[in-house]
């Protein structure tokens, strides 16, 4: 611990500085109030042990703007010549307790360690505080699954290094909430966590937005800018869509990886950057390695760390937290509630928009609903009709050595379903006239089933 010693009287002073050193304190001592604010200045303390009377500033005046310095010092005053008044007015100026002269060596030490202590739980106070807030700031990754709990467990594992991140994903998995949760329950949390999209931003502005630039760099720099390395320092950077990042911007992104080191445009020496970056990417970057689009040595630069976000497909057991979830924002009041059928009929989809897709469902589903109850009337009439999973499966399913009545009642069954049983619909979807749909229902003996034809939302037409 170190102490600020400020008294005009040398001999005393000297002998305060050994006695408190011998204690195992670290001591320095001045003559007056003006070298304690100096020494203010230079050096943080953690407590000042002053005398009241001292030539020049006293050691009222001094308390006063030693605690403009520094807030959170803790203050002793030493007097000759206690009075109530003396007393009141430096407790209620900041001061943590006076002692008066002569005093014995074992009181000055009990006071000097109970001001100590003080300042100690002040400073875990302080910390418990600002991770309660980081706490109900941080975003919410919600789920139970396993694939989701292992990408949780590697979060935990991760975020207190300054590793670089590679997180890949299907769009909509929600690469840039898994970055932010990085982000929070890392060191530099109270620092800016600054994002980019890279895919978004035309490649002759990247470079600036990234990099920044001085005046007079190019056409219509007009004045010093700067790029978002700079902006980010001491926190966390976040590149999404990184691997859209054309060749030359690469090898400038893989020397700041490196050595640390920006350029802003037109600037005539690097700039040195602590941050810690993340990028993110929905595209096999290995394939765009061996097709020339990206460079091999960024990947592996970038892949330090990589963490893969499950797709809402393959954390079926999640769909139900997350519905919850989604009602409770996007319905404050908590006035709506789920139908069993209607929750069968989410969890059955294979969401090939992911989170952010059920998201804006059940937003629209609450926004238009009939009542509080949201059943299956309530989902859109071409919910399910796009579904490039299924769409994958049965073009596997008609390469499979199908007989032409197989492939047929396979196509037919696959529209009606698509269209929810509507026959109208599936005929044009078919692109064959209604009548041929139902000769070809009737002669397969393709029924609808009960479970859908008895639901006010699939009329036989």
């Amino acid at each position: 611990m170190k102490i600020l010693l400020a008294d005009d009287d040398r001999s005393l002073r000297r002998v305060l500085q050994f006695k408190l050193e011998q204690n195992g304190y670290q001591v320095t001592a001045v003559e007056d109030g003006a070298s304690a604010l100096d020494a203010l200045k230079s050096d943080e303390f953690d407590l000042l042990l002053s005398d009241i009377k001292m030539p020049g500033m006293d050691g009222i005046q001094l308390l006063e703007r030693a605690k403009q310095q520094q807030p959170t010092l803790k203050i002793i005053l030493i007097t000759a010549h206690a009075t109530v008044s003396q007393a009141v007015q430096a407790v209620k100026l900041g001061a943590f307790d006076y002692i008066t002269k002569p005093f014995e060596d074992e009181e000055l030490l009990v006071t000097i360690e109970k001001a100590l202590e003080f300042r100690k739980l002040e400073t875990e106070n302080r910390k418990l505080r600002k991770r309660l807030q980081r706490e109900l700031k941080a975003p919410k990754l919600i789920g139970v699954s396993k694939p989701f709990m292992q990408m949780l467990s590697i979060i935990d594992k991760i975020a207190e290094t300054d590793a670089t991140v590679l997180i890949t994903g299907e769009s909509g998995t929600g690469k840039e909430l898994v970055a932010k949760t990085i982000h929070h329950k890392s060191g530099r949390s109270d620092a800016d966590f600054v994002a980019v999209n890279c895919a978004a931003i035309p490649r002759d502005l990247l470079e600036s937005e990234l990099f920044g630039h001085v005046r007079g760099a190019f056409t219509g720099a007009v004045k010093d800018k700067k790029g978002k390395f700079e902006l980010a320092n001491g926190g966390t950077l976040f590149l999404d869509e990184v691997g859209d990042m054309a060749g030359d911007l690469q090898a400038k992104l893989l020397r700041a990886l490196q050595e640390r080191v920006i350029e802003p445009i037109g600037a005539e020496r690097p700039l040195e950057v602590d941050v810690r970056v993340i990028g993110a990417t929905n595209l096999n970057l290995q394939e765009r390695i061996i097709n020339g689009a990206f460079r091999e040595d960024l990947f592996y630069r970038l892949n330090v760390i990589p963490v893969r976000i499950p797709s809402l497909f393959e954390r079926k057991e999640d769909i139900p937290i997350l519905v919850q979830e989604f009602i409770r924002k996007f319905s404050p009041d908590g006035d709506v509630v789920l139908s069993a059928k209607l929750m069968d009929e989410l969890v059955r989809y294979s969401w090939p928009g992911n989170v952010r897709e059920l998201g804006n469902l059940v937003e629209r589903m609450i926004v238009l609903r009939r009542g509080k109850t949201l059943t299956p009337k309530d989902l859109p009439e071409d919910f399910g009709t796009f579904d490039p999973r299924r769409d994958v499966a049965a073009q596997e399913k008609v390469h499979e050595h199908l007989t032409f009545r197989e492939a047929e009642v396979s196509l037919v069954r696959d529209a009606l379903e698509r269209c929810g049983w509507n026959r109208t619909k599936a005929a044009k979807y078919l692109n064959v006239p209604r009548h041929v749909l139902i000769y070809r229902m009737k002669k397969y003996g393709i029924e609808e089933p009960e479970s859908i034809g008895g639901s006010p939302r699939h009329l036989k037409r």
